[in-house]
C-alpha cells in the first residue's frame, strides 16, 4: 500500500512542478488552479539538448511546446531569425490549421519544454476555452509584428 501512496506523491509533486512553470506562462495567467492541472495532466516535460531542431519549416507538426528554461532560435529565413525566451510558446500554428511548419525552432541552449501533442491539444482547447481567445490575441499579435517588419 505503500508503494500507491508513494506514486501518487511522485505524480502529484511532478503535476505540481509543471503547474509552477505554467503559472509563469504569459499565455496561462488568466487560467485557473484547475485549468492550469488539466493543462499539466496533458503536458510532458522534455529536457533538450542544446542545438536540437524541434520543428522544420515545412514539415508536419503534431506538437505545441512551451519553454520552460533555455533559449531557441526561430527561423524564418536565412535573414529572419528570432529568439524565444521562458514563458514564450510555439508549435500552435500547425495544430490549429494543420498545415506544414511556418519555421524551423533550434535549442539556442539546452532547454526544458513542455510539450502537449495533437489529440490532446484540442482536448485542452475544448476544456480551457479562455485559451483559445489567448491564443487568437498573441497569434493576431504575430501577425502585426510581422507586417510591421514587412513595412518597415
Amino acid at each position: 500500500m505503500k508503494l500507491i501512496g508513494d506514486v501518487f506523491e511522485v505524480f502529484r509533486t511532478a503535476r505540481d512542478e509543471k503547474v509552477r512553470y505554467l503559472e509563469r506562462v504569459p499565455i496561462f495567467e488568466a487560467c485557473s488552479l484547475r485549468q492550469l492541472r488539466a493543462v499539466a495532466d496533458i503536458s510532458k516535460v522534455v529536457e533538450v539538448p542544446e542545438r536540437t531542431v524541434l520543428t522544420r519549416q515545412g514539415e508536419a507538426g503534431d506538437e505545441f511546446f512551451i519553454i520552460v528554461d533555455g533559449t531557441a532560435l526561430v527561423a524564418l529565413s536565412l535573414h529572419k531569425r528570432h529568439r524565444l525566451r521562458p514563458g514564450e510558446f510555439f508549435g500552435e500554428m500547425s495544430l490549429l490549421d494543420g498545415e506544414p511548419r511556418s519555421a524551423t525552432v533550434k535549442a539556442e541552449t539546452d532547454l526544458r519544454v513542455l510539450v502537449i501533442n495533437r489529440l490532446h491539444f484540442w482536448q485542452l482547447l475544448r476544456e480551457v476555452p479562455e485559451l483559445t481567445q489567448r491564443m487568437l490575441v498573441n497569434l493576431s499579435r504575430r501577425i502585426r509584428d510581422l507586417e510591421n517588419v514587412l513595412n518597415a
